[in-house]
Order: C-alpha cells, then sequence, then structure tokens
C-alpha cells in the first residue's frame, strides 16, 4: 500500500512538475517585457496564483482536464477546447515521477526511522526538482537558477540537519568535501572551454549533487556514471544529427540520472569496488 500511495503521490507531483516547467519558461520569456498586458501575463503564469490552462489557447481547464495520465488518456491526447495536441511529455513525466517515488521507496538504502525518514521526504523533494531539470535541460538546454537554488539550500539543511540529529557535526566535511570536488571539476571546465563544454547550470548543480550524495567517493562515481551514461546516449544521435559532433547534448539530464543511481546504490557498489581492490 505504501508502494501505491507513493506511486500516486508521485504521479500527482510529476503533473506540478510539467506545470511548472512550463510556466517558468514562458516567465523566462517575459522577463525584459513591461506593460499592463505582460503584469497581467505574469499573475496568469504564476506558480501560486495562475490558473492551469492550455499551453496553445490558454483556455482555463476544468478539474476533469487535470486528472494525471488519466485525463491525457481520455482526450486522445488532444486539448478539450482547441483540440490541439497535447505532448506525449505529460504523461511520461507523471507515469516517471510516480515510479521514481515508489521505487526509491524499494531501494532506500537507510533505515526509515529518524535521520533515514527525514533523509527520504527530503529526497522526493530533490526527485520533484531533479524531473523538472531535466525536462527543463531537455526542452531549453538550460538549468534555471529558480529550480537549482532552493535544491542547493535543501541539501545544505539536509546535511546539516542529519549531522546534528546524528551528533556527529565532524563528519559534515564528507558532503561539503565531494561537493567541492564535482563544482571544482565542472567549474574548471566552464572556465577553459568558456561555457562550451559544460554549462553554467551544471556548475551550479554540481553543489547540490556533491552535498547529497556525501562522500568523495561518491563524487567520483556520479561524475563516472555521468559521462558514461551521457556517452552511451549521445554518440548514435551526435553520429546521425546534422551537426555531427558539433550538436548540442543537455548533460544535466545524465547528472541526474547518474546522482539517484549513486544516491540508492551506492553502498553496494562501494562495496563491490572495496571487494575487488581487497581481493
Amino acid at each position: 500500500m505504501i508502494i501505491v500511495a507513493l506511486g500516486l503521490l508521485g504521479i500527482i507531483f510529476g503533473s506540478f512538475v510539467n506545470a511548472l516547467v512550463w510556466r517558468l519558461h514562458e516567465q523566462e520569456l517575459l522577463a525584459d517585457k513591461k506593460g499592463v498586458q505582460a503584469a497581467k501575463r505574469r499573475h496568469d503564469l504564476s506558480i501560486v496564483n495562475g490558473r492551469s490552462m492550455c499551453p496553445d489557447c490558454g483556455h482555463e481547464l476544468a478539474a476533469k482536464d487535470l486528472v494525471p495520465v488519466v485525463s491525457w488518456l481520455a482526450l486522445g491526447g488532444r486539448c478539450r477546447y482547441c483540440h490541439k495536441p497535447i505532448s506525449w511529455q505529460y504523461p511520461a513525466v507523471e507515469l516517471l515521477t510516480g515510479a521514481l517515488f515508489a521505487l526509491s521507496y524499494v531501494w532506500w538504502p537507510l533505515s526509515l526511522h529518524n535521520a533515514g525518514l527525514f533523509q527520504f521526504v527530503l529526497w522526493l523533494v530533490f526527485l520533484v526538482g531533479f524531473v523538472a531539470l531535466a525536462v527543463y535541460d531537455i526542452r531549453w538546454f538550460l538549468l534555471p537558477d529558480r529550480v537549482v537554488f532552493p535544491l542547493i539550500a535543501v541539501a545544505v539543511a539536509q546535511v546539516a540537519v542529519t549531522a546534528i540529529w546524528n551528533h556527529d557535526v565532524t563528519n559534515m566535511w564528507q558532503p561539503v568535501a565531494a561537493a567541492a570536488i564535482i563544482f571544482g571539476l565542472f567549474w574548471m571546465l566552464f572556465q577553459a572551454s568558456k561555457g562550451a563544454w559544460i554549462g553554467g547550470g551544471d556548475v551550479k548543480l554540481a553543489i547540490v549533487l556533491g552535498l547529497l550524495v556525501g562522500t568523495p567517493f561518491r563524487a567520483f562515481l556520479v561524475i563516472f556514471f555521468a559521462s558514461l551514461l551521457g556517452t552511451l546516449a549521445s554518440v548514435p544521435t551526435l553520429a546521425k544529427g546534422k551537426k555531427g559532433w558539433k550538436a548540442h547534448i543537455p548533460f544535466g539530464p545524465y547528472l541526474l540520472l547518474a546522482a539517484v543511481i549513486v544516491v540508492l546504490y551506492g553502498t553496494p557498489i562501494v562495496n563491490w569496488y572495496q571487494g575487488l581492490v581487497q581481493y
């Protein structure tokens, strides 16, 4: 029952992610615009006050249009009002977030009591942010500060509260060192390439990932898995694309997926490696 409940909760938050990503992008387009119409549009796009609407015709959606996955299927993937296609991204993101919520409970490496439960709840918050960042980066090749910075704050809070909870403040250096490793490497790549090899959003995201995975070794695992996943996924696209090896490939989704792997499977991976070295 807990797995099902978390899956349904994740689907609901996946619907929120879809709305959040679209609204953030539309707000960015209005950033330099002034006037009454722009102000009204900003109000309509408010994450807090804005009502759900069709991204094409702008018609306000009714409750029956907002049931995650079910509404998309019932409408045949089209808006009820303008009949234009609704991207498959919407149900896909909802189902993905639901699956991540449920599987995180199954694969959670810590006890679901005290500090472990606290970290699991925050992990769900991270997952929502991660999915939003991945979708945004895939669509517009950008990791928005309005999502990255709150995640940094949550990551800092998690490290501090967990250390105090466990009466082990001295171990705070490990997540800080992990963040410094990923951030330092990405910052050097960003400076050396003037943003051609890696984006500024990836550099900021590195702070979140380092604090989250918690140790220097796991920080290197994130870099390794992200590079491996990015290479495996990008080579076919680059080889077939018109731009070839000059094509722009978003690295953020691979970083985020690598972090999920390391958080959920970091302990058995580390144990396997240590056994291999000792052998």
